[in-house]
């Protein structure tokens, strides 16, 4: 059976109640790291939307390092599925991303094989290219899988 997610695997997600915590908690075990913090949502992307409706929700996250790259996501505003899996199942790992070439097809190529997009939006580039969609995969796999399109800036 060919493979959904043709692209590398790149990224480890976990779920954070408050970011600059857990910043502290991850450089008291690994020591000082240079994070990139980004705060994603309506003001810098369009095409939000959660489970298939859409919505406007924002998040702030941390990424550091590659291969894999590690990002802390904190949810902000909004209904959005860091918030519910927050209260679900509290701060851990959440998704593993994979880099793919075409967002939208492999949106298409999931929906077919059984796999709902169960949030999406489009923009975090600085030119507004990029986008992201996590799939619902806990049942299978235990976490979600995230697939990114990067941004060409």
């Amino acid at each position: 059976m060919p493979s959904l997610l043709t692209g590398n695997s790149f990224q480890v997600g976990i779920v954070v109640a408050d970011l600059e915590q857990a910043l502290r908690r991850h450089e008291l075990l690994f020591g000082a790291a240079e994070w990139l913090i980004v705060e994603n949502g309506p003001r810098n992307m369009h095409g939000l939307h959660v489970r298939g409706l859409q919505t406007e929700f924002s998040m702030r996250l941390a990424l550091h390092g590659s291969n894999p790259q590690l990002e802390l996501l904190q949810p902000l505003e909004g209904e959005d599925i860091l918030s519910e899996w927050l209260e679900r199942r509290g701060e851990g790992l959440h998704h593993l991303g994979y880099e793919v070439h075409s967002l939208d097809e492999t949106i298409e190529r999931m929906a077919e094989a059984g796999y709902e997009c169960i949030q999406h939006g489009y923009g975090f580039g600085a030119d507004g290219s990029g986008g992201f969609a996590y799939f619902d995969t806990e049942r299978e796999l235990g976490y979600l899988v995230e697939a990114v399109e990067q941004a060409t800036s």
